[in-house]
C-alpha cells in the first residue's frame, strides 16, 4: 500500500511539474526579450522552488542543510567559487538554485537545451552548456566561461562524477572542476547530497524522507595540482556521504569524519 501511495503522489508531482513548466517557461522567454542576467535566472529559480516545495508537500521529500556558513556571504556578490557536488538524482539539480541565495552557473550537456520548455528556458540563462563528444572544445569552453562567470561573482557548479550515481555507489571523480578552480583562482566548495534516499536516479517514484545537503569548508587552489585537489574533494564528499547515509554503504565513515552544523528539516 505504501508503494502504491508513493506512486500516486509521484504521479501528481510529475503532473504539477508538467502543468507549471509550460506557462513558466513561456513567461521566461518573454522576459528574456527585455531583460537578461539575474532577472531571468531568478525567474527560472522560481519554478525550481515550486518543484522542490511540490515534492515536499505532495511526496514528503524534506531537506536539511549542513554548513551553509561555508559559502561566501550573500552580501558579497563578487565572491566566486566552484561548487563540486555529489549527484544522485534530479532533486539537487532543482534544489540548489531554489535554496542558495546567489546565482549559479551549471556546467551541463547541451542536449538538455532541446527539452521542450524546460530546456528553452535554460538556454536563456548565462550557464555553460557543452558538447561532451568534443572533449577539448568542451574543456576550453568550461575554462573560458568559468573564468568569466567566476570573475563576475557567479558560483560555477559541477558534478565531478559526470552523471547521477546510484545510492551507495562511488563514481569516477574527474578533475575538470579542480582544473577550473586552479586556472581561475577560485576556491572549491565540496557538497554531499543524499537525494537518492528519496528520489532514486532514473526514476520518478519519490519516497518520503529527508535529503541531507552538507556543504564543506572552502578549499583554496593556490599551489595545488588538479588530481591531488580532487582527491581531497572526493575523500571529504565520500566520507560525508557515509556519515549522513550509513545504511547505504557497506563500509563506515572514516574515523574523525565530522559534519557541519545542521539546519532543521524543511
Amino acid at each position: 500500500m505504501s508503494t502504491l501511495l508513493s506512486a500516486i503522489r509521484s504521479l501528481i508531482f510529475v503532473l504539477v511539474l508538467v502543468v507549471t513548466v509550460i506557462p513558466w517557461a513561456l513567461a521566461v522567454l518573454v522576459l528574456s526579450i527585455f531583460r537578461r542576467g539575474d532577472p531571468v535566472y531568478w525567474a527560472c529559480a522560481g519554478w525550481l522552488k515550486v518543484a522542490i516545495w511540490s515534492a515536499r508537500w505532495i511526496c514528503g521529500v524534506r531537506w536539511r542543510i549542513h554548513g551553509m556558513e561555508n559559502l561566501p556571504p550573500a552580501a558579497d556578490r563578487r565572491a566566486g567559487v566552484v561548487l563540486l557536488s555529489k549527484h544522485q538524482s534530479t532533486w539537487e539539480t532543482f534544489a540548489y538554485p531554489a535554496l542558495l541565495s546567489h546565482p549559479l552557473a551549471y556546467v551541463f550537456k547541451r542536449e538538455l537545451l532541446y527539452v521542450p520548455f524546460f530546456g528553452w528556458a535554460m538556454a536563456r540563462m548565462d550557464m555553460i552548456h557543452i558538447d561532451r563528444s568534443r572533449r577539448t572544445e568542451a574543456w576550453n569552453k568550461v575554462l573560458a566561461q568559468g573564468k568569466r562567470l567566476g570573475a563576475m561573482g557567479n558560483w560555477v557548479i559541477m558534478f565531478p562524477e559526470g552523471t547521477r550515481i546510484a545510492r551507495g555507489q562511488v563514481g569516477d571523480y574527474k578533475t575538470g572542476g579542480t582544473r577550473l578552480a586552479i586556472e581561475a583562482g577560485l576556491p572549491v566548495v565540496p557538497i554531499a547530497a543524499t537525494s537518492a534516499r528519496c528520489w532514486p536516479r532514473k526514476s520518478f517514484l519519490l519516497r518520503p524522507g529527508v535529503v541531507d545537503l552538507s556543504i564543506g569548508r572552502q578549499i583554496r587552489p593556490e599551489g595545488r595540482e588538479p588530481a591531488e585537489m580532487m582527491r581531497e574533494v572526493k575523500d571529504w564528499i565520500e566520507a560525508e556521504m557515509r556519515r549522513l547515509d550509513p545504511e547505504a554503504y557497506a563500509d563506515p565513515p572514516p574515523a574523525g569524519a565530522a559534519g557541519a552544523p545542521v539546519r532543521t528539516p524543511r
